[in-house]
């Protein structure tokens, strides 16, 4: 197969009357009102060709030829080049002028900054707008603005209580997705789910290189783990989706709290085993602080709360060990193998322990 060359677009096209003034200055005793005696011209007709004002003709290159011994063909082909030229930096320029047009409309949709500083714009335009579609997966900026318009709404709730900045949320959620789908995970069966909330207590409860130990472990199971930095104003603890054969759940990590990521894991697998099982079209876009008064977020908190500590666990813990405090804690969370911070986690929400004093560490390891 023929490999496709490169075409070359100089940032200047140059008129052969360029080499007509580097012949007049490298010859002694010539300069352009001799030359243009011998080609039987006016001065200023040859001094036009010269600065690119006049083409070269084919009578005038019969007439360089035997004045300066350059072959007309030469001429000829110089003159062609020189307007092939000119035509693709015309071209170029108005596709440059385009690409700014486009440029000054996708800023308002596009966090660029965001995008700069995790090296997925390298400040080349056309590059970047390649780019910025790629990643909204769009083919025109019209589609980009009309994928906006339809998913502002769409994955998350609006809540007075949070500050929310729909272009973060929209590059966010975008991001994630692109991401998702370079990633490789093994075949997912949702028969092995059990298994897997159980590895992952165990990984909990150790909390040593957890964020590492999970994704693998989550890869191995066959559900696709990202972390995407958090933007401005997108409070986004979770999201979880199918990409191709495989659920995704991508993390922003916003809080460094071991019970905070134990949750949010756990819930967005509920997502997964009770939501999108039998509907892959869905996705559901968790935010912090969010009063869960949907039906599916309910049951997912719940998924979630019996996967890390099981009704019968809890049960025991407030009809014989009340009131609490870190001993207990701890030792309750060694009996059970439970992360005590994922206890003292659950026993501040359910109970109200908030200004418990405590010295349980809930650094995520």
């Amino acid at each position: 197969m023929a490999t496709q060359k490169t075409t070359l677009i100089p940032a200047q096209a140059t008129h052969p009357g360029i080499l007509i003034k580097d012949e007049i200055d490298a010859t002694q005793d010539l300069n352009q009102r001799t030359l243009a005696k011998e080609l039987g011209v006016l001065p200023s007709f040859l001094n036009e060709i010269i600065k690119g004002k006049r083409p070269i003709t084919a009578d005038i290159a019969i007439l360089l030829e035997k004045a300066l011994g350059i072959s007309a063909d030469y001429w000829m082909k110089f003159q062609s080049q020189y307007e092939i030229d000119k035509a693709r930096v015309k071209q170029k320029n108005i596709k440059k002028l385009r690409n700014i047009e486009i440029w000054s409309i996708i800023k308002d949709y596009v966090p660029v900054r965001y995008f700069k500083k995790h090296n997925y714009l390298i400040d080349e335009l056309e590059t970047d707008i390649k780019a910025v579609k790629k990643i909204y997966d769009v083919e025109t900026v019209d589609d980009l603005i009309t994928l906006f318009s339809k998913n502002k709404f769409a994955y998350y709730r609006k809540s007075e209580k949070l500050k929310i900045d729909d272009k973060n949320m929209f590059a966010w959620s975008s991001l994630a997705q692109y991401e998702a789908k370079k990633q490789q995970a093994n075949t997912f069966n949702f028969d092995n789910l059990a298994q897997l909330r159980i590895n992952l207590n165990n990984i909990f409860y150790d909390n040593s290189d957890t964020i590492n130990r999970v994704q693998t472990l989550m890869n191995q199971f066959g559900i696709k783990m990202l972390f995407i930095d958090k933007l401005e104003k997108t409070p986004i603890d979770g999201f979880s989706f199918w990409s191709d054969r495989n659920p995704v759940i991508a993390l922003t990590l916003r809080h460094n709290r071991i019970d905070n990521f134990a949750f949010t894991v756990m819930h967005e697998i509920g997502h997964i085993d009770l939501h999108l099982r039998n509907d892959r079209d869905k996705k559901f876009m968790d935010l912090t602080k969010k009063q869960s008064i949907e039906k599916c977020e309910k049951e997912a908190d719940s998924y979630a709360q019996e996967s890390l500590i099981s009704s019968i666990i809890w049960q025991d813990i407030l009809d014989n060990h009340l009131p609490l405090n870190d001993d207990k804690i701890i030792a309750l969370g060694n009996k059970h193998r439970i992360n005590p911070a994922i206890l003292l986690g659950r026993v501040c929400y359910e109970i109200d322990y908030y200004g418990m004093k405590t010295v349980i560490d809930k650094k995520l390891k």
